[in-house]
């Protein structure tokens, strides 16, 4: 039963090596790969904040505004 769990992994093996992709060098100079990384920090930056338009109460005023939905209790 071993020699055949041995076989089994040595197949496994050689289907792995045969999927194994090697990445292809990285060839920017270090002035273009330290641009990416600022522009990539600015869009990250950008899209963590949200997005104002107009003036700020008019954001503040729909939360402001009730709905009337809640319980109301009878006196």
């Amino acid at each position: 039963m071993d020699k055949r769990i041995e076989k089994r992994h040595k197949r496994q093996v050689a289907r792995a090596k045969k999927k194994i992709k090697l990445s292809e060098p990285d060839v920017r100079t270090h002035e273009q790969i330290e641009a990416a990384r600022e522009a990539s920090r600015a869009n990250a930056n950008s899209a963590n904040k949200p997005k104002v338009s107009g003036s700020g109460g008019s954001v503040r005023n729909n939360f402001a505004v009730g709905t009337g939905s809640a319980a109301k209790t009878d006196s």
